[in-house]
């Protein structure tokens, strides 16, 4: 029985589809390849002069909280597909990912700068929060309706700046549009009463409050063609007491991590800017760079676990607008925001096992330049059923664009 990557992809939409993942409408939606419809287009970019697509790949049987699931990824690097399924695929050996969701919200900050009495200042709002919290209702009232809305209101006074964070419940969207609406309302209140405007108003891409995503893995499900499994836990245990050390190390870390976490966030919809922006700060807020991963061995066990927060949505922004988006979280069955959280925090906790894996076993280049020959292929000039016969081709030698032209230039000869 062929793999599932070894299908065509037609037959592997049908595959999804035989499977209940997928409806026939979803499978036509893939199988069409059209481009977002133009009048879509016109209203999610400024200045719009074309598309880019991207390709859609998937992540099979990722493990989680007790259920599997496919989660899709947008992007161009096939390596990036291929070592999250081979993580998935591993942590599944060790029953899957065990993941902890906190509730979501979403913070802004009102700031004034060079008030006359800061101190005054920071207690008359601290007496109003009342107020605050009507004047944040008022401006948003349908996220109150549906359970949301501010939450909490902290302030503080930070050298010569007041700051005023609310603290809001966005509910199932991500939060940005309703968080800046009651930030400014919030903030034009303050200011009359202290009789000057805010510096700002506007939402924090920061957050505490990390999810988090354990695994433990018999140490024999990460053995190597080349090496034991216990020997491979140890080499990817003392990689991480590396990354605590070094930030060279764990910005290369970090950045795997993101690889399988920005390209399902991209998949779905959201803002992966934002998602990159909070786990890397997130990863800095002890005054440190650091991984956001860590790996030890225990019992004959690989112990892993990830503390990453994710800033998504399932309603709202461009995830009604993309229809594929809408494909995506059905085909990962997520239905809350809770539910991509903990999807895509497991997604790149498996993500840095594979990656490490490869850094401490036979090396990244080796998988990584196998996969890249099909992109290489295309990058030469090749077209249609050239594409699949060039990268077969390249897999024997050296990968390079002038081997590649050198090759696709003999094909086309014997061909005439």
């Amino acid at each position: 029985m062929r793999k599932f990557y070894q299908l065509t992809r037609a037959e592997r939409v049908q595959a999804l589809v035989d499977a209940g993942l997928l409806s026939t409408a979803d499978a036509h939606l893939l199988l069409a390849d059209a481009p977002l419809p133009q009048a879509t287009a016109e209203h999610l970019t400024e200045n719009q002069i074309g598309q880019f697509p991207l390709p859609m790949g998937l992540v099979r049987g990722l493990r989680v909280n007790g259920l599997t699931h496919d989660v899709a990824l947008v992007g161009e690097e096939p390596s990036v597909v291929a070592a999250a399924n081979n993580g998935a695929r591993m942590a599944r050996a060790g029953g899957g990912v065990t993941v902890q969701v906190p509730p979501h919200r979403v913070a802004a900050e009102v700031v004034f700068a060079d008030l006359a009495e800061p101190e005054a200042a920071v207690r008359l709002i601290e007496a109003q929060v009342a107020d605050i919290k009507a004047a944040a209702a008022a401006a948003h009232p349908s996220i109150v309706r549906r359970g949301g809305g501010l939450q909490a209101v902290h302030v503080q006074q930070r050298q010569q700046f007041v700051k005023v964070t609310l603290v809001v419940d966005p509910q199932q969207a991500m939060g940005a549009n309703i968080v800046n609406t009651i930030a400014e309302r919030v903030g034009r209140l303050l200011g009359s009463w202290l009789h000057q405007p805010p510096l700002i108003s506007i939402l924090s891409n920061y957050s505490d409050d990390a999810v988090i995503a354990t695994v433990a893995i018999p140490v024999n499900a990460v053995a190597t063609r080349h090496a034991d499994g216990a020997t491979v836990a140890r080499l990817i245990a003392r990689t991480s007491d590396f990354a605590m050390i070094d930030i060279d190390r764990a910005t290369t870390n970090n950045k795997g991590v993101m690889n399988g976490i920005a390209a399902a966030t991209i998949a779905l919809g959201n803002d992966y800017r934002a998602v990159e922006a909070g786990a890397h700060a997130y990863a800095a807020r002890s005054g440190r760079y650091l991984p956001l991963t860590q790996w030890r061995v225990a019992d004959d066990t690989l112990h892993g676990k990830i503390a990453v927060p994710l800033q998504l949505g399932v309603v709202g922004g461009a995830v009604g607008a993309l229809h594929r988006a809408g494909l995506a979280q059905r085909l990962a069955g997520i239905k809350t925001v809770a539910d991509a959280q903990a999807l895509l925090a497991a997604l790149g906790l498996v993500q840095n096992l594979a990656a490490v894996r490869a850094l401490v076993g036979p090396g990244i280049q080796a998988g990584h330049m196998h996969l890249q020959a099909g992109a290489l292929a295309v990058a030469a000039g090749a077209t249609g059923d050239e594409v699949a016969r060039l990268t077969q081709q390249l897999q024997a030698g050296d990968k390079t664009l002038a081997r590649a032209q050198h090759l696709l230039a003999l094909m086309r000869q014997e061909r005439h």
